[in-house]
């Protein structure tokens, strides 16, 4: 019971999805008049951004999840470059010598 009352990301974005397009197959092929056309329309814009919303959910869990790995090659391990902070915390010398292990490492 407790999976129909917190369906996953993917689940609402399929359904969601689905809905949209329903809403859009009824207004583009039955063109109901008046205050029906202008409801589903504002019901099609809402099951899009429940779309939106859930994919943006899933590739957020799905970034989270990714198993941290070793490095490409040429690349740097995870962690070893400078970011702004690191630079002013550092005097010259150690930035200097940071950056000419950093470059002899990717050279290898």
């Amino acid at each position: 019971m407790r999976r129909f009352l917190r369906p996953d990301a993917r689940t609402v974005a399929v359904v969601a999805a689905l809905a949209t397009t329903a809403v859009v197959v009824v207004l583009v092929f039955r063109h109901p008049a008046g205050i029906v056309t202008v409801g589903l329309a504002l019901l099609g814009v809402l099951f899009a951004t429940v779309t939106g919303t859930a994919l943006a959910a899933l590739r957020e869990r799905d970034d989270r999840e990714r198993p941290v790995g070793a490095a490409a090659p040429g690349l740097p391990e995870a962690g070893s470059f400078l970011d702004a902070d690191t630079l002013d915390a550092l005097d010259t010398a150690a930035v200097l010598s940071r950056l000419h292990r950093m470059r002899e490492v990717s050279d290898q």
